[in-house]
């Protein structure tokens, strides 16, 4: 099998307030609702791709992030304008909700949003996590199956 071509990353925030998950309620014209961890694709001027997700989580939440952990990575196809046909490559990082303010939200979301952007927060349970439409399904799954190891990711002695 060949190698096909990363056309596009993201970084995205498994944040954590407490015991609970915060998450954006997304609601379109014509498309069910459903949930998606803050995040979104890493621009040229980010440095690194967890440069990328500080910045996205300002500027779609309005928030500060503290304890980045790698926690997991989602590789789907994808067609990108002028790069072509490839693979999204998708960072999720386990992290702590450090403060929140929806009144300094900014960017594409915010000025010209395309639906509704809910900040909303769910128990991080596999009962609270069950309770939404989490996209993508793939991460739904891993953390089904991992919210402990998720949690010990953030662990004061892992190191």
């Amino acid at each position: 099998m060949t190698e096909r071509p990363v056309v596009k990353r993201t970084a995205r925030a498994v944040l954590l307030d407490g015991d609970h998950l915060v998450l954006i309620k997304r609601t379109k014209p014509g498309v069910d609702p459903y949930w998606v961890t803050p995040g979104g694709g890493v621009e040229p001027e980010d440095a690194t791709v967890v440069d990328a997700l500080h910045r996205e989580v300002d500027e779609e939440l309005g928030a500060k992030i503290t304890d980045v952990v790698p926690c997991f990575v989602d590789t789907v196809e994808h067609i990108a304008g002028n790069a072509g046909a490839g693979v999204k490559v998708q960072h999720f990082f386990v992290c702590r909700l450090e403060s929140l303010d929806p009144a300094l939200r900014h960017g594409p979301e915010v000025d010209d949003p395309l639906g509704e952007y809910e900040i909303v927060r769910v128990p991080f349970s596999r009962v609270g996590i069950a309770a939404v439409h989490l996209v993508p399904l793939s991460l739904r799954h891993y953390l089904d199956g991992n919210i402990e190891g998720v949690r010990a990711l953030l662990a004061p002695d892992l190191g």
